[in-house]
């Protein structure tokens, strides 16, 4: 059941919920999110970001590992390359087998950023491989540098970038940064320009950094239109605690003991999520 990301998101475009986009970089992670998927029967993305395709696990080492544990399995998995920034690294994940890339683009401006997008949707294309293009800018949490106003995502713009470019998913800034949010923070969403964007472009859209949102804000973000849920910190968080949790209850477990009873601790977050994007027994 390993597929692009075109068909999943259309159904939940018609549908109206969203799919869950998990960051991975290794069997184990990628291992619970789609065992995490089979106990909800929900459709899920394996996100792989670049920093980890460059220094961890290259796309031709993670692309074998998530075939053979998507064929072990009879849910819909689509591996994605997440924030690619690269065109030689972005061709080089379609090659490999990646089934999705998501086109990071938008610091060359409106028109650099429809040209690169383009290209990429024309090498991906003819090989069954789906293509997120991202329009607006995401800000960070770590410095504080938070998205603000005018990073948010132009709703004309955000036409024209889906028409030029024929992409399959649509990424856009309404104001979620990615990484940690300080506790107690949670960001204030436009579900104005979200209801906007869908309106011109009746496209599957995508929120990136869902991690710390709250539940409100992604609950109504499915309402108005999100197809898509990239969440990365959570799950990474999620890991950290359960190691923390391992250790202080026996300081001398076995390194392979440890990372699977990381695994299985994982695969609850991962389930709620799904629970929250609407996308439990969707498959």
């Amino acid at each position: 059941m390993y597929v692009s990301m075109t068909e999943m998101l259309k159904k939940a475009n018609q549908n109206n919920y969203a799919v869950m986009a998990i960051n991975c970089f290794n069997i184990e992670t990628a291992r619970a999110v789609i065992k995490a998927a089979e106990l909800e029967n929900a459709p899920i993305i394996i996100n792989v970001v670049q920093e980890h395709l460059l220094n961890h696990c290259d796309s031709g080492l993670i692309t074998p590992i998530v075939k053979i544990l998507d064929s072990r399995t009879n849910i819909k998995v689509a591996l994605n390359f997440d924030h690619g920034q690269d065109v030689l690294l972005l061709k080089k994940a379609i090659d490999d087998g990646f089934s999705s890339v998501m086109v990071d683009a938008s610091r060359f401006g409106l028109e650099g950023n429809i040209a690169m997008t383009k290209e990429i949707v024309q090498y991906a294309h003819p090989k069954g491989v789906s293509v997120e293009g991202e329009i607006g800018c995401m800000g960070a949490t770590e410095g504080a540098n938070f998205t603000v106003n005018d990073m948010y995502t132009n709703p004309k713009e955000a036409l024209r970038f889906v028409r030029e470019t024929g992409i399959d998913a649509l990424a856009i800034s309404i104001g979620s940064s990615h990484g940690n949010y300080p506790k107690g923070m949670v960001p204030k969403f436009d579900f104005e320009r979200l209801k906007v964007i869908k309106e011109l472009t009746k496209m599957p859209l995508v929120l990136h950094g869902g991690s710390g949102s709250g539940e409100d804000n992604i609950l109504k973000s499915v309402k108005y239109g999100i197809n898509k849920i990239n969440v990365g910190c959570d799950f990474m968080n999620a890991n950290i605690a359960a190691i923390k949790a391992r250790l202080k209850e026996n300081p001398d477990i076995n390194y392979y003991v440890l990372m699977h009873q990381v695994e299985q601790d994982s695969i609850n977050l991962v389930r709620y999520y799904i629970k929250l994007s609407g996308s439990q027994n969707k498959n």
